[in-house]
C-alpha cells in the first residue's frame, strides 16, 4: 500500500456498530405475497423522527418492542391473546417480515406493526425515552463460538439504551436457551443501575411468551431455556 493510500485508509470512516448480521434467507411465495399486499399498511419505513403511536395504530394503548422476532410465530401468538397491547417488531430480515405479515393477514390482527430496520437505530431515533411499556428479545443468536460472543445483542450499551426507553415500572423480558448466554445476560442486567430483576436470578417462563415447537423439542432432549425479566426502575438504583 502507498503512503497515499494509507492516509486514504486512515482518513475513511469507520462502518457504525449494527445489531445484526445480514444472512440470505429464501421467501416463500406466501411471505412474497405478504410482504406486497400487506407491507404498505403494517410496515414502517424507517425514519429518523419518534414515532407517534396513537397516530400508527389509530388508539391509545400500551405498546411493547419486539426486537428480532424471527419468523414471528410467538410475536403473532401474544399479540393475538393480547388485543388490548400495541406490538411493534424490529426486524431486519425480509423471509422473516413476510412470514410474520402472512400471520397478519391469517389472523387479522390490527396491534401490530413492523420495523425492516436495524435495532439500535430505532431505539435512538424512532422511539421516546420512557415510552415502551415492555421489550421483548426472545432467543437472539448466540454468538456461540467464544471469539463471536462480542456480536450478541444483549451488552451494556444496548441495555441501557433499552432500559431508557422503558417506562417506570415497564419490563424488559429476554429469552436464551443457550446457558452461558443466560449467564452473560444475567449479569449484564443486573448491572445495569435502571433495571432491577424480578426474580431471584432466571424467572420461570411467563404465561404470555409461547412455547415454540422448537423450544418442546428441546425440553424433551433436557435442553434448558432461561427466562430474564427485569423492571426499570422509578429511579436509578443507588
Amino acid at each position: 500500500m502507498s503512503e497515499s493510500d494509507d492516509s486514504s485508509a486512515a482518513a475513511a470512516p469507520r462502518r457504525p456498530i449494527r445489531s445484526f448480521v445480514l444472512r440470505a434467507g429464501r421467501m416463500g411465495t406466501g411471505q412474497q405475497r405478504a410482504l406486497q399486499d400487506l407491507g404498505p399498511r403494517f410496515v414502517l419505513p424507517y425514519r429518523p423522527a419518534v414515532l407517534e403511536a396513537t397516530t400508527v395504530f389509530g388508539r391509545s394503548a400500551p405498546l411493547v418492542l419486539e426486537i428480532g422476532f424471527g419468523m414471528g410465530d410467538a410475536t403473532a401468538q401474544i399479540a393475538a391473546a393480547r388485543p388490548d397491547v400495541d406490538f411493534l417488531g424490529v426486524e431486519v430480515h425480509e423471509p422473516g417480515v413476510g412470514a410474520l405479515l402472512k400471520h397478519i393477514g391469517e389472523s387479522g390482527l390490527d396491534n401490530l406493526r413492523i420495523v425492516q430496520h436495524d435495532a439500535v437505530e430505532v431505539l435512538q431515533h424512532m422511539l421516546a425515552p420512557a415510552s415502551l411499556d415492555g421489550v421483548h428479545v426472545f432467543f437472539p443468536d448466540p454468538w456461540h463460538k467464544k471469539r463471536h460472543h462480542k456480536r450478541r445483542l444483549i451488552q451494556p450499551p444496548l441495555v441501557a439504551l433499552l432500559a431508557s426507553r422503558l417506562k417506570p415500572g415497564a419490563t424488559l423480558h429476554c429469552a436464551t436457551d443457550w446457558q452461558d448466554y443466560a449467564e452473560q445476560m444475567l449479569q449484564v442486567l443486573g448491572d445495569c443501575p435502571m433495571l432491577s430483576n424480578t426474580a431471584e436470578g432466571y424467572a420461570p417462563r411467563p404465561e404470555l411468551r409461547p412455547l415454540t415447537k422448537f423450544e418442546a423439542r428441546g425440553q424433551r432432549l433436557g435442553h434448558g431455556v432461561w427466562d430474564l425479566v427485569f423492571r426499570r426502575n422509578d429511579t436509578p438504583a443507588a
